[in-house]
């Protein structure tokens, strides 16, 4: 347990670059706390109304907050499955805030978590630029920074969701498979779990990653059936299990009320509606009375349908695969190419000045295009160094295992379409993969090649600071 923790310890090389980090992570988050801290410190009956009518940055979610204010499991139970519990100590945390000082301190309880996972995502992404790949320190710096210029990390360091929670985790988790890597260690039955069962109960399609590290770190002694079996397979089948219990303890009953009120209401309606139909009908035959008065039914639906199917929450939504459980989140008609331009490589990186983190499921059209050019050079300089560094690594097996989490989120995202009509939001689990390829590009490189390509990223990183900053910075004083 102590040799966990001490993983944690700030080493001497990193102080300075540490202590940087913390003040730029610092001055945001203050920033973001000053624009919401007049409405949210109150002590309110209806948090979750309160954060979700009030709270506004792109698509991300407020749910954080209501559960550390009014604990309860607001989260998706079967994306999120266990980031309920985890937030249980910090809303018992809250409550005696509330109890001591009559206001609601979720925002910096909150803050501080996510503080402390944006802060050390940097240290341990540094430390596998430095360490695992063996860039000299500069380098390691500067690409480290570079992610966290990005737009989206950026801002998920700061907002209310799981992102950066997320991010923290997968990057604990590349770190420590690559030092098992350099010492020909493997990963041991209670790691894999324990790193699966907070990465996974966090977003649960990231609990698989952990399973493709152990894949990668153990080799042939992946297969090995004790592994298989208490590293894997009853781990996922304990926490599927736990969710659907989960689901059926918590949120059945509420899902059951919803639709009893909501048979009633419909019932209701018709009741009226078929009382008005009779007193104002002039048909005396009671079939088809009956049958005019369906008709008329299905058209009024067929009208409210067309004005909810307007609304920008449903309008953006593209068809999915199927209509099941799990299939209804997927998408199979947001076009990829224009997705992967605007948001998958261009949003996430850059954001856009028409529409300033709007919500595509309010007012943000799915496809918005960057107004000056620049911007279009600049995402493809990034996806060019991207390219190059994955041919500059290609006989790297760590760096294969850092892809693999990259091609899993293209596969959900962009082959599956969850969430591609807002897949920004959800780039702090991807974009990680582009310092790691970059950092093998510089690892190949020398002379004046190397200074070039280090200037060019040096330029993007400024630009992006510069860019990303300026623009939340007024979205955060509006």
């Amino acid at each position: 347990m102590k040799s966990f923790f001490s993983i944690f310890k700030i080493k001497l090389e990193e102080r300075s670059i540490a202590c940087v980090m913390l003040v730029y992570l610092l001055f945001w988050h203050i920033l973001f706390i000053n624009k919401y801290v007049d409405q949210f410190i109150a002590v309110h009956s209806n948090y979750h109304r309160l954060f979700v009518s009030k709270f506004h940055v792109s698509g991300f979610d407020p749910l954080t907050y209501a559960v550390v204010s009014d604990w309860w499991t607001e989260y998706n139970i079967y994306r999120h499955p266990l980031l309920a519990f985890f937030m249980y100590l910090p809303y018992q945390l809250n409550q005696g805030v509330i109890a001591l000082t009559g206001h609601n301190g979720v925002q910096f309880i909150v803050g501080a978590i996510l503080l402390f996972c944006a802060f050390y995502a940097f240290l341990f992404l540094y430390r596998i630029l430095r360490e695992l790949l063996g860039l000299q320190y500069l380098d390691a710096i500067l690409l480290s920074v570079f992610l966290y210029s990005m737009a989206y990390i950026m801002i998920a360091s700061v907002v209310p969701d799981h992102f950066i929670m997320s991010m923290f985790m997968l990057l604990l988790t590349l770190y420590v498979a690559g030092v098992k890597m350099v010492s020909g260690k493997p990963f041991t039955k209670w790691q894999t779990i324990i790193l699966f069962f907070v990465t996974g109960g966090i977003s649960l399609n990231n609990g698989i990653k952990v399973f493709l590290a152990n894949f990668f770190v153990n080799g042939k002694k992946f297969w090995k059936p004790t592994n298989l079996v208490f590293a894997i397979m009853l781990p996922a089948i304990c926490l599927w299990i736990g969710s659907r219990l989960e689901w059926n303890y918590y949120e059945k009953p509420r899902f059951l009320h919803r639709q009893e009120m909501k048979a009633i209401k419909v019932k209701k309606e018709r009741t009226k509606l078929l009382k008005a139909f009779r007193d104002t009908t002039h048909i005396k035959d009671t079939l088809v009375q009956k049958q005019a008065f369906e008709h008329l039914l299905a058209e009024q639906q067929e009208k409210r349908n067309e004005r909810k199917n307007k609304k920008a929450m449903f309008a953006h939504q593209g068809k999915p695969i199927a209509h099941g459980e799990f299939s209804q989140w997927t998408d199979i008609t947001t076009p990829r190419g224009k997705s992967l331009v605007e948001n998958f490589f261009g949003e996430a990186i850059q954001l856009h000045q028409d529409h300033l983190l709007e919500d595509v499921l309010s007012r943000r059209p799915v496809i918005v295009e960057y107004k000056w050019v620049g911007n279009y050079c600049v995402e493809i300089c990034i996806f060019l160094l991207f390219i190059m560094g994955i041919l500059c690594a290609f006989r790297e097996r760590y760096f294969w295992l850092a892809f693999s989490f990259f091609a899993m989120d293209v596969f959900i995202h962009v082959v599956l379409g969850f969430g591609i009509n807002e897949v920004y939001i959800m780039s702090p689990h991807y974009l990680i993969i582009l310092p790691i390829a970059i950092g093998y590009l510089f690892k190949r490189l020398s002379g004046k090649v190397l200074i070039m390509i280090r200037l060019l990223v040096l330029t993007l990183t400024i630009f992006l600071l510069l860019y990303n900053g300026i623009l939340f910075n007024s979205y955060l004083l509006r």
